[in-house]
């Protein structure tokens, strides 16, 4: 990918955002955060995605957010990636947040079709183009989340983008692992090289699954509250020792319950599964608390309860500094 030492691959959480009391950046809690991954082993950090909450983030926040992780990274002197989503309705729009990210030392950029008004896929195409153009030096990640967007990117689209040099690779979160093959079939007829179009899955429970059929990398939510079980899964499919891998993966699933928790009849998804995260970076002493964004309704404390036994059951390991 242009711009990078080596290709963007393997395992890259897509940290949440702490809220201080008065829901401003808690950068204290983010840089501890940034760094328990690093010591993870993790290969990048994607920040500002949907389980950052940056569709609820203001402009000045979100450069607080690239910021502060740029700044783990620099203090960890790691040699990993800061992947920053820049998600907004419009082209204009994004561009400034292209502008910010790189500013505060984001290296890769992460953008969805335009959204609200109704697209054509010449206008997709052009989006991604002009954003290309605004950063040539730095690798451009596709983001198909039709779920929010209510777009499924065109796969003939992705791979034309892709054999120009505009687009980088593609974080598929579409939760169809027919969709993420077909894309890892495309690429292979196309005769792209991972290190021309990477593919990552959102999927916390398929991972075995893509990186079988090809898939290069994971970009897992849950990777926040356990990285070391995720960059363990990525060495284990890598060596080949998929019996361990699919074990491992199981008690990845077993814990990945705690996004169903949260009662469905008072809360919407991304209050049960964000608040179930950051439930879970609280109770093991990562976040002082688990805030959300306005109008995200909170866990009770059943559920809190409940989140945390389903946490001690896992025994997760912490990173080593």
């Amino acid at each position: 990918m242009a711009g990078m030492s080596a290709p963007i691959s393997g395992v890259v959480p897509p940290l949440v955002t702490p809220f201080t009391e008065d829901f401003q950046i808690d950068t204290d809690a983010l840089h501890r955060q940034a760094t328990r991954l690093i010591d993870a082993g993790v290969h990048g950090l994607f920040v500002l995605g949907s389980s950052a909450e940056a569709a609820f983030l203001t402009r000045e926040q979100r450069q607080v957010v690239v910021h502060t992780v740029a700044q783990a990274v620099r203090d960890r002197q790691a040699d990993l990636p800061v992947i920053a989503g820049v998600i907004d309705m419009t082209t204009p729009r994004v561009l400034q947040h292209v502008d910010d990210a790189l500013t505060n030392g984001a290296t890769a950029l992460v953008a969805t079709a335009p959204f609200y008004v109704r697209t054509h896929p010449n206008e997709i195409a052009r989006h991604f183009r002009l954003l290309h153009e605004a950063a040539p030096q730095v690798p451009l990640i596709a983001y198909n989340i039709p779920v929010s967007v209510h777009v499924t990117l065109d796969i003939p689209l992705l791979i034309q983008l892709a054999q120009e040099g505009v687009l980088a690779g593609i974080k598929d979160s579409g939760g169809s692992d027919s969709y993420t093959r077909s894309v890892i079939l495309a690429r292979r007829h196309a005769g792209l090289t991972p290190e021309q179009f990477a593919i990552f899955t959102g999927s916390e429970t398929t991972v075995d699954f893509a990186y079988l059929a090809g898939a290069d990398g994971v970009v897992p939510g849950l990777g926040n509250v356990d990285p070391l079980s995720y960059v363990q899964l990525h060495h284990l499919l890598h060596e080949g020792r998929y019996h361990e891998a699919a074990q491992l993966q199981e008690h990845i699933i077993d814990l990945f319950e705690i996004v169903a928790v949260g009662d469905p009849a008072r809360m919407g998804g991304s209050s049960a599964g964000l608040g179930a995260f950051k439930e879970a970076l609280a109770h093991l002493g990562i976040f002082p608390s688990a805030r959300m964004a306005a109008p995200h309704e909170p866990l009770n404390d059943a559920e809190r309860a409940r989140i945390h036994a389903i946490v001690d059951a896992a025994d997760i390991q912490e990173p080593r500094s």
